[in-house]
């Protein structure tokens, strides 16, 4: 994987298709180092997903379509080797539904087109990662127009992680809304949680909104229940990585938690997600896989040990938030409430 320093300053551009390789922001140099690498084989472009070099379902989703497009277009031996691409890339990390989402959307192009020339297949799913990559900054602006009324005028908008457009392929899904209610003129600021242990939101969230001169505060997460107390606060706005069919949400861990404070504190606690992200061959969100991080993750920070040795560690990335802290889902297709069971599975056939 090669890597070269940027001289962009801000039109985020988390990933793009160029005829070298996968092309992908570096996050984990942000935000002290805007650098892109460029991932020439899909086991690379698997390795970038893994590594968290690139992160945020949707993301992963448009990583995922792209590095089964690289792997075909390096392939001499499509039907042998395709199986072996997908499981690859679906081996990355088992919480985000978009990663499985985007590999089948791949893996069932190349079925319908298996008896065709090889040539024709490889620029058929080229074509088609890249055609994931733009339906999905599309699908990010219809979230925020669904999503922007929503937010109140003249307070302050709580998120946690970071679901901007380095968690997409652009305009974001959680800031993607947060955007939309600045472009329709309304006077919000943000408060960014910094979401231990990889930092997202002090790293990224606050970085981004930074560069679009939106006014963000960045609080460690043990202050949320404080500030959502005090009044301040409008709404919460968060992403999320699995939607299951009732309505409970898998995002980043520490979710929960800003979900139960928001409604003891009566503020509405929103999720923005695409429909991809819907999962409704699961009832509930206990049945969601939740990933487990390396240990150096938590006693750790920027390669400094901040915890005892040989203390023990347990990391999950992610939490699952019940459906009945959920105020509503925005989609691309419109506002989901309770009952989700018929509200999601109304959008998600729509």
């Amino acid at each position: 994987m090669s890597i070269a320093s940027s001289t962009l300053t801000y039109a985020v551009e988390t990933i793009r298709w160029t005829p070298d390789g996968v092309v992908m922001i570096d996050q984990t140099r942000l935000p002290h180092e805007t650098v892109y690498v460029t991932a020439k084989t899909y086991g690379e472009v698997a390795e970038a997903i893994r590594t968290m070099i690139i992160r945020g379902a949707p993301a992963i989703g448009v990583a995922a379509a792209m590095g089964v497009a690289l792997g075909a277009l390096h392939s001499n031996d499509l039907a042998g080797d395709m199986p072996t691409i997908c499981r690859t890339l679906a081996e990355t990390r088992p919480t985000a539904v978009n990663l499985f989402w985007a590999i089948e959307r791949m893996r069932t192009l190349y079925e319908s087109l298996a008896q065709q020339p090889a040539a024709m297949i490889r620029e058929a799913m080229v074509e088609e990662a890249k055609r994931v990559r733009l339906e999905d900054i599309a699908i990010n602006e219809a979230i925020g127009r669904h999503g922007a009324p929503l937010v109140p005028d003249g307070k302050t908008v709580l998120t946690h992680c970071n679901a901007g457009a380095l968690a997409t392929a652009g305009f974001g899904t959680a800031l993607g809304v947060i955007r939309a209610a600045v472009r329709a003129g309304k006077h919000i600021d943000v408060f960014a949680d910094e979401t231990r242990p990889f930092l997202q939101g002090a790293r990224l969230t606050a970085w981004e909104l930074q560069q679009d001169g939106i006014p963000t505060t960045v609080i460690t997460d043990s202050m949320a229940g404080h500030f959502l107390k005090s009044g301040r606060i409008g709404c919460v706005i968060v992403g999320a990585d699995r939607i299951a069919a009732n309505g409970d949400v898998a995002n980043k861990i520490g979710t929960y938690s800003v979900a139960v404070l928001a409604n003891e504190n009566q503020v509405p606690f929103y999720v923005a997600a695409p429909v991809s992200t819907l999962d409704l061959t699961l009832d509930s969100g206990e049945k969601i896989p939740i990933e487990e991080r390396a240990a150096k993750e938590v006693t750790h920070v920027h390669g400094v040990r901040v915890a005892a040795e040989g203390v023990k560690i347990e990391n999950p990335a992610f939490d699952v938030t019940p459906h009945r802290y959920v105020a509503a889902i925005i989609t691309e297709r419109g506002v989901a409430r309770a009952p989700y069971e018929q509200s999601l599975r109304a959008i998600a056939e729509s």
